[in-house]
């Protein structure tokens, strides 16, 4: 079973294209450190089903899947919500 964590911030790219802009994601464990890994890291371990991501809390709470551009490419998104603004993208940046 994976095991399941929020992301609270992102670090992102200069680029333009929304598919190449997270680099990163983190948050903060339970004892109060945070944590940070590579969007890279972050879709190896959700493929292997050994991590699951999630953004917000509560009825606000939206899972983290992987998406593929037409190009192949493989990125972060949140599954489709009520709200219309980038779940991911809108985060704080990660210090």
């Amino acid at each position: 079973m994976a095991l399941s964590y929020e992301i609270k911030c992102i670090n992102k790219s200069d680029r333009t294209n929304i598919h190449e802009r997270i680099v990163n994601i983190g948050g903060i464990k339970t004892d109060g450190n945070r944590w940070k890994i590579s969007k890279k890291e972050a879709i190896s371990a959700i493929e292997a089903n050994k991590w699951q991501f999630y953004v917000g809390q509560g009825v606000n709470k939206v899972d983290v899947i992987i998406a593929e551009s037409a190009a192949g490419y493989k990125y972060l998104k949140t599954k489709n919500d009520t709200t219309t603004t980038n779940n991911l993208l809108s985060l704080p940046e990660c210090p």
